[in-house]
């Protein structure tokens, strides 16, 4: 990093670079108002940052928090820029979110990835490495496994037979792989994510439930990102896809034969059900459960906690459970909560009667 960012380019308590407020100016193009030379050496809330972070305030909301904070540098909206406060140094951007967004990886650097094949790794036949590629202590890396460029494995990690991973693609500790997964570029994969397990299907038969074979592959396009704990299995005769760009958070299940779009935000505790498609751009905020064979449109977002259980069209909004339009659901509720006083005046009402 350049003296022009990184002013001294200190070390903080907690491995983190100093930056004077002038240099993150000019590092995200915003309109410093007050002492330039302040410096900072990480990033807190505006309640509980000290005179060594910088903070910042998006929306009106958390003016009353801007009053009274001790922040040493503050990067505010310019709807916001004139609100009074205490903080030193201001700086002034169209969109905050976007500038701390910018300023974090200069506060708080990334280390090197590691490179090479841990003495504790295990590699099976007719593995191909490309450059710069690390496997992490106790993981297993099965026969004709392909890792391409740049690929981190981390420790206690398991890659089944065949399993293909694109460039530059992470997995941190104790990530299963099954046999006919595989990952394009850029592909992030955290601690206890397992891909290509089998589906849940069984046919009822002879006194007992028989289980499906599943042959069909798990692939997951560039750009996702899968969080901690979350599963995707394999296409039963079908292939299970997470499109580019899809961020999944923990705690997710995605099930056999699912399609899920491009650049698409499933939240924590999502759950779909077998055959669904997820068209590109959609959210579906926490615990939303989707019934299967069911399409969820382009560009739609389901509240959090729906359950959907017929198609839902491309860019609208639905909620409540079962899961309608937002706009109804809402009415529904409302209606609903009326229910108890109602109940009570019919119940006087019939106790009045002669």
């Amino acid at each position: 990093m350049s003296e022009s960012l990184a002013a001294r380019n200190s070390i903080g308590g907690e491995g983190t670079r100093s930056l004077t407020a002038d240099a993150i100016a000019r590092l995200i193009g915003g309109q410093l108002l007050g002492e330039g030379a302040t410096e900072v050496h990480g990033v807190a809330p505006l309640d509980r940052a000290t005179p060594h972070d910088l903070s910042f305030l998006a929306g009106a909301k958390y003016v009353p928090a801007l009053r009274g904070s001790r922040a040493g540098v503050v990067i505010v909206s310019q709807e916001l820029a004139d609100v009074p406060g205490t903080v030193s140094s201001r700086i002034v951007v169209r969109e905050p979110y976007e500038a701390v967004l910018a300023v974090l990886p200069a506060l708080y650097p990334t280390e090197s990835e590691p490179t090479g094949i841990h003495p504790s790794a295990t590699l099976g036949r007719g593995v191909s490495l490309g450059i710069g590629v690390s496997v992490g202590a106790y993981s297993t890396v099965g026969d004709h496994v392909s890792l391409d460029d740049g690929v981190v494995v981390g420790a206690h990690c398991s890659i089944g037979p065949g399993v293909h991973i694109g460039a530059k693609s992470r997995l941190f500790d104790a990530v299963t792989l099954y046999h006919g997964t595989r990952l394009g570029q850029r592909v992030r994969l955290h601690s206890g994510v397992r891909l290509g397990t089998d589906g849940f299907g069984y046919v009822f038969q002879d006194g007992s439930h028989r289980k499906i074979p599943h042959v069909g592959q798990c692939i997951v396009e560039d750009d996702v990102e899968i969080g901690a704990n979350s599963t995707v299995d394999r296409g039963s005769i079908d292939d299970t896809v997470i499109g580019a760009g899809t961020k999944i958070d923990n705690l997710v299940h995605v099930a056999h034969n699912v399609r899920v779009g491009r650049l698409c935000l499933l939240m924590a505790q999502v759950g779909i059900a077998g055959s669904a498609r997820i068209e590109d751009g959609c959210i579906l905020a926490g615990q939303v459960g989707v019934a299967g064979h069911i399409t969820i449109g382009a560009g739609a977002r389901i509240a959090g906690q729906a359950g959907v259980f017929g198609d839902v069209p491309a860019g609208e909004s639905w909620s409540g459970y079962p899961a309608r339009p937002h706009k109804e659901a809402l009415r529904a509720q409302a209606a609903l909560l009326k229910l108890p006083g109602m109940i009570r005046q019919l119940a006087r009402l019939i106790a009045e009667r002669p």
